[in-house]
């Protein structure tokens, strides 16, 4: 009979990238949840935003492919260059959704706006989460 000794894991405290995983996996849950209800809504959401159907689905389903790529750079073993870029990620993100706003580049309504700047909103605070994540990771 053989002897089959476990894989050395650290107790879960002792984990630095669990903070970068979770904010990434809640990132991912998110949009992808929101791009679902954005893509299945669209026809809806077109007249409230201003925008057309067409630009409102693409959108959702832009989201919903981001939330599942970024759920796979979850898994990744080495976080380090995955979270950086999903902080530059999301800082352009914000940033082009303030630019299209202030510029008014596209033809927002009110409500239109205000999601956009939401959407902005929510880009700024994963970026924040996936920053303090990535602070915690070894160097």
């Amino acid at each position: 009979m053989t002897a089959v000794t476990p894989l050395p894991t650290r107790p879960f405290e002792d984990s630095t990238d669990s903070l970068l995983r979770f904010a990434m996996r809640l990132d991912a849950t998110l949009s992808g949840l929101v791009g679902l209800f954005i893509a299945l809504m669209a026809d809806s959401l077109s007249a409230l935003t201003g925008l057309s159907s067409v630009a409102e689905f693409s959108g959702g389903a832009l989201l919903v492919f981001g939330g599942l790529a970024v759920y796979g750079l979850a898994a990744a073993p080495d976080l380090r260059r995955v979270g950086v870029g999903l902080i530059v990620g999301n800082v352009v993100l914000t940033v082009a959704a303030l630019v299209v706003v202030a510029v008014g580049a596209l033809p927002l309504t009110e409500a239109g706006v205000a999601a956009t700047l939401a959407t902005g909103g929510y880009f700024a605070l994963m970026g924040y989460l996936q920053y303090l994540g990535v602070r915690r990771l070894p160097a």
